[in-house]
């Protein structure tokens, strides 16, 4: 059982910053990937940060400059810290793990609940 959990989401005024964490817990064998996406009403879930085991990251172009991930992996965390923060900022995010179980399992991508990002004056 391996479970995501999410934090730090929440109502800011254009211009702030948030900072979300993702923890993953339970029966957990390696972490590869960890990343962020976000949903808003009426669009398609999108890729909004990646980064590897190595530290290696990837961004959306609508955030670079802005947002930030982290990793920490001896908590199995991953953090996005958001900065200069715009409406169109506002969605659910989600964080992503592809992890495998055990050494000679399949790698698999979890999901975490979801956290509310609400950007407004």
């Amino acid at each position: 059982q391996v479970q995501l959990v999410e934090s730090g989401g929440g109502l800011v005024q254009p211009g702030g910053s948030l900072r979300l964490s993702c923890a993953a817990s339970g029966r957990i064998f390696s972490i590869n990937a960890m990343g962020w996406y976000r949903q808003a009403p009426g669009k398609e879930r999108e890729l909004v940060a990646a980064i590897t085991s190595g530290g290696r990251t990837n961004y959306a172009d609508s955030v670079k400059g802005r947002f930030t991930i982290s990793r920490d992996n001896a908590k199995n965390t991953v953090y996005l810290q958001m900065d200069s923060l715009k409406p169109e900022d506002t969605a659910t995010y989600y964080c992503n793990a592809d992890l495998k179980t055990t050494s000679g399992s399949a790698s698999y991508r979890y999901w975490g609940q979801g956290t509310q990002v609400t950007v407004s004056s």
